[in-house]
């Protein structure tokens, strides 16, 4: 390996072993069981964080699906479904949906689907907060402000409208709340196995479903219910 190659190799690791030490110390600092040697996450060398574009038209076509989900639990789905296929196609997002949100859509969902749907808040929060329009997700505590997300988009008159309040955080700062997540979701996942382990005020369904949509900014996969989430 040459010096270059070697000194490249360096700051690589230097970043995730430095990474993995500042989010273990926020654990240990919420009273969150810690397993100090988690493997580390990408770099920012080794990650292709997702287009501006991409982050938006994801952001909007996941948020009309979620109305309509929770309009099925509230017996409102006939009515609505019309007017959120004429919204996705307003705000040209309407070829953006993943494989949940196109059976929500044409009606071949199941109950789950529509549960896993309306979870997708989180997995919208996420992205929201990486495109600058919430200043903080680290608090997995409580479930977002829908009123506020609702709010969001009733203020944007247009796809275009909606991006120009957008702008996207540096992959470093993505990854450093990724890594948080992950390792919050290890210590959800380790309280199923070891109901003694601490998770502080953790809401496990909240942790999964942030991680989630922190996962897809810096996946090759275009479905986030595709994406791995192993701890």
């Amino acid at each position: 390996m040459g010096l270059f190659n070697k000194n490249k190799f360096d700051n690589i690791e230097a970043e995730k072993v430095t990474r993995r030490a500042v989010s273990n110390a926020k654990i240990k600092k919420q009273k969150i069981a810690c397993y100090e040697s988690l493997p580390c996450i990408e770099s920012s060398n080794e990650v292709k964080l997702k287009s501006l574009d991409e982050i938006c038209k994801r952001a909007m076509a996941s948020f009309l699906v979620i109305q309509l989900a929770c309009d099925i639990n509230n017996g409102q789905y006939e009515e609505s479904v019309e007017i959120i296929s004429n919204l996705l196609k307003k705000f040209n997002v309407f070829d953006c949906l993943n494989k949940k949100e196109k059976k929500i859509l044409d009606g071949t969902f199941e109950m789950q689907d529509a549960i896993d749907i309306d979870w997708e808040y989180e997995t919208y929060w996420s992205l929201i907060w990486a495109l600058g329009l919430v200043d903080d997700i680290s608090d997995a505590s409580n479930i977002c402000d829908c009123d506020y997300a609702i709010n969001l988009f009733n203020e944007s008159n247009s796809y275009e409208d909606f991006k120009s309040k957008c702008k996207l955080r540096d992959v470093n700062e993505i990854l450093d709340m990724l890594d948080l997540y992950y390792r919050y979701h290890w210590a959800c996942v380790e309280k199923r196995v070891k109901p003694e382990t601490s998770i502080g005020n953790l809401n496990p369904g909240v942790v999964v479903e942030r991680r989630r949509g922190l996962e897809w900014l810096v996946s090759e996969l275009q479905d986030w219910y595709d994406i791995s989430l192993d701890t």
